[in-house]
């Protein structure tokens, strides 16, 4: 009887964690930006100071032959709007890119 109500408690407990890791990826946001970059000191810049981006960012990538910085965030925690304002704190001119609407 113990080990058919523990095998039921642990199939409740991997149900749950299913569902929270679902709900917590409908929650990251991926982002490009435009930016005025124009050399790799200002890739490193924005590198050093992710943390000046705001809460909540789990990675940036840096194009700078494209001039665009891709960031992941979390959409509970931050907003593109926060985050342009944290590339004005490092002096770096960026806004979200907008989608493409040729087909």
């Amino acid at each position: 009887m113990k080990k058919i109500l523990m095998l039921c408690l642990a199939l409740v407990m991997g149900v749950g964690m299913c569902a929270a890791q679902k709900a917590a990826d409908k929650k990251t946001v991926t982002t490009v930006f435009t930016t005025d970059i124009d050399c790799e000191h200002c890739v490193k810049k924005i590198m050093n100071n992710v943390p000046s981006l705001g809460k909540g960012v789990k990675d940036v990538k840096v194009d700078l032959p494209k001039k665009e910085v891709t960031v992941v965030y979390d959409s509970t925690k931050n907003s593109d709007d926060n985050i342009v304002k944290g590339f004005a704190s490092i002096k770096v001119k960026a806004e979200p890119k907008k989608a493409d609407t040729k087909k």
